[in-house]
C-alpha cells in the first residue's frame, strides 16, 4: 500500500497542486478543506504525515497540530505546516507543538514532496533502529527481548513478545486480527483468529495490571492506549 498524506488546504487550486505532485510521486493523498475536517480525517484515516495550511476555517493549523499531537493514536503523525503569513511567530509554536516541518507559501511543490519524501525516510530509519519503546505502564527493550510493566519483568513466549511489539508500534492505532497474524506469523500463514483472542488473553494476564492497556475493540481487533 502506498504512504497515505493527507493534505489540508481550504484554497481549492493549492489542494489540486500539491495533491498532484504528491500523487506523482506515489503517494495516496486524501485532502481536506477546513480544519475540522483535516481533525476528522487524521482520525479516522490514519495518513502517515500531513500537509496543514495554518489559516484554515474552523480550526487553524495550529490548533489541529494540537489536537493531533494530544492524542495518542495520532501523536506520531509527521506534520508539515503551510504559511501566506510567513511570520516568525507561526514557526515557533508550530515547532514548539512537534511539527516536522515549515513551508512559506508561495512554495515550491516540488520542493514540498522532496521534504515530505526526507521526513518520512528519517521516521522509517528512527523506527527501524529504535530499540527501546515505552507506552504506559509497559517498556519494550527491542534488543534484549525483554518486556517490563511498571518495573516489573513479564516473562512472555516469543508470540506473546512480538504482538506487543507490534501494538506497541502502532502507537494507539487499532489493529485488526487479521494485521496481528500478517505482522507475527506471515500472511501464508494458515492461523485462526481466535488464536490471537487466546495469546492476547494469556499476555494480558502476564502484564498483571497494567493489561488493561491492551484494548479489545469488538468486532475490529486490539489497540494498546497509555493507561
Amino acid at each position: 500500500m502506498n504512504t497515505r498524506i493527507l493534505v489540508a488546504d481550504d484554497e481549492p487550486d493549492v489542494l489540486r497542486l500539491v495533491g498532484s505532485n504528491l500523487t506523482s510521486a506515489g503517494f495516496d493523498v486524501i485532502t481536506a478543506e477546513d480544519g475540522p475536517s483535516a481533525l476528522a480525517s487524521a482520525r479516522r484515516d490514519a495518513p502517515t504525515l500531513v500537509v496543514l495550511d495554518v489559516m484554515m476555517p474552523g480550526m487553524t493549523g495550529l490548533e489541529v497540530t494540537r489536537e493531533l499531537k494530544r492524542e495518542l493514536a495520532t501523536a506520531s503523525m509527521s506534520i508539515v505546516l503551510v504559511s501566506a503569513r510567513n511570520e516568525e511567530i507561526d514557526r515557533v509554536l508550530g515547532f514548539e507543538l512537534g511539527v516536522d516541518d515549515f513551508l512559506a507559501k508561495p512554495f515550491s511543490p516540488r520542493e514540498l514532496v522532496l521534504r515530505v519524501k526526507a521526513i518520512i525516510s528519517r521516521k522509517r530509519q528512527h523506527g527501524a533502529d529504535a530499540t527501546l519503546l515505552q507506552i504506559g505502564e509497559i517498556t519494550v527493550d527491542r534488543d534484549r527481548h525483554q518486556v517490563t510493566a511498571r518495573g516489573v519483568s513479564a516473562d512472555l513466549t516469543a508470540i506473546e513478545f512480538k504482538l506487543l511489539l507490534e501494538l506497541m508500534k502502532a502507537s494507539g492505532r487499532v489493529l485488526t486480527r487479521e494485521d496481528l497474524i500478517d505482522r507475527v506469523w506471515g500472511s501464508e500463514a494458515a492461523i485462526e483468529t481466535r488464536t490471537i483472542d487466546t495469546h492476547l488473553r494469556r499476555l494480558r494476564e502476564k502484564l498483571g495490571d497494567s493489561g488493561k492497556q491492551i484494548q479489545t475493540i469488538r468486532g475490529f481487533g486490539y489497540r494498546l492506549e497509555a493507561a
